[in-house]
């Protein structure tokens, strides 16, 4: 299922315009980063991220190489009431437009890239992001992008920062700094926080990753940024020690503990209230005796029999109490949320 994006105002927009703009959360955030005297938004496409950069920029140079779209970035600029955005209709990589654009402290490009992707290809965006370093480096030292979030840190070949950010729990962006804007080697931005974690750079092999094979009284989602970023170890070191690593299944890596643990990078929390062999009724017999009404079932399950499996662990269930139901192997881990 596909997530509506939330705008702050209805943008005027074209057939893909609203897909591929920036849900105003994160608008916000990337500018108010990104705030300076001069900035140039390389393919700023219907203005969704424009608008909030020129909120917090004296000036703005907004490329773009499609008329149409220019011309609705201009539209929903007036729409915020701005006058600070010079549009600039072209090739970004021309000589033309380039010769538009003075000394500048941030060049942000957002790539174009194929709607779906077996596999995400960070050569394969256009304009390509050496190219863009090479063609604006006398504009500027501070680059910054936004490339598929589904790039793991070893198919990033830069010397950049790679900041991963989840929006409501849910993985959002990747962006890409360089310059004098990057903060360290990688990073998790968890919104509408936000919440930010660094990691620790060539100090990381001294954080230990303890795993183990039985779950505590509690188990916890890590934020899908941490995760993305590989910050795991980063995380556990903040939590003491009080956590191990539980992988509850292929898609699936959780974290557990006998002490109830806070921190603003656990998407959620869970209590355990009893284990058992993964068999419907068996699970549906003890759900009936603890007053459960409902189970939301969390576990790896054949498609084809999801709501087969939903229905009997269901089965005469009455009371008001909802079950989170998690699978490892065959075993399952009946839970409530907590936080």
């Amino acid at each position: 299922m596909t997530r509506k994006k939330i705008f702050e105002k209805q943008l005027f927009s074209d057939e893909d315009g609203l897909r591929f703009a920036t849900p105003w959360a994160v608008a916000t955030y990337r500018a108010k980063r990104l705030k300076c005297s001069s900035l140039v938004d390389i393919s700023c496409g219907i203005g969704g991220q424009t608008v909030y950069f020129a909120r917090e920029c004296d000036v703005v140079y907004a490329i773009e190489i499609e008329p149409a779209k220019i011309k609705l970035a201009r539209k929903n600029c007036r729409l915020f009431g701005l006058d600070n955005v010079e549009f600039i209709c072209g090739d970004a990589l021309s000589e033309d437009v380039i010769g538009q654009i003075p000394t500048v402290d941030v060049v942000f490009s957002d790539p174009a890239r194929a709607a779906t992707e077996d596999k995400r290809d960070i050569y394969k965006l256009t304009p390509h992001i050496p190219d863009v370093l090479k063609a604006y480096s006398e504009k500027s030292n501070n680059f910054a992008f936004e490339v598929p979030p589904q790039l793991t840190p070893e198919r990033i070949p830069f010397d950049c920062e790679l900041e991963y950010l989840s929006l409501n729990g849910e993985l959002n962006r990747l962006n890409l700094y360089f310059g004098n804007i990057k903060t360290c080697n990688r990073s998790a931005i968890a919104l509408p926080g936000p919440i930010k974690l660094c990691g620790k750079g060539e100090h990381i092999e001294e954080i230990k990753i303890t795993d183990t094979k039985e779950p505590g009284i509690y188990l916890y989602e890590p934020d899908p940024s941490i995760v993305k970023a590989e910050l795991l170890p980063e995380l556990m070191t903040e939590l003491s020690g009080e956590v191990s690593i539980f992988r509850m299944d292929n898609k699936r890596l959780m974290l557990t503990s006998n002490i109830l643990v806070d921190h603003p990078m656990m998407k959620n929390a869970y209590r355990m209230v009893f284990s058992a062999e993964f068999i419907p009724s068996t699970i549906n017999s003890e759900l009936k005796k603890q007053g459960y009404g409902k189970v939301l079932l969390r576990a790896e399950v054949d498609p084809v029999m999801y709501w087969d499996v939903r229905m009997e662990l269901e089965k005469g269930l009455k009371g008001k109490r909802k079950a989170i139901l998690f699978a490892r192997e065959k075993e399952a881990y009946l839970c409530e949320k907590i936080l």
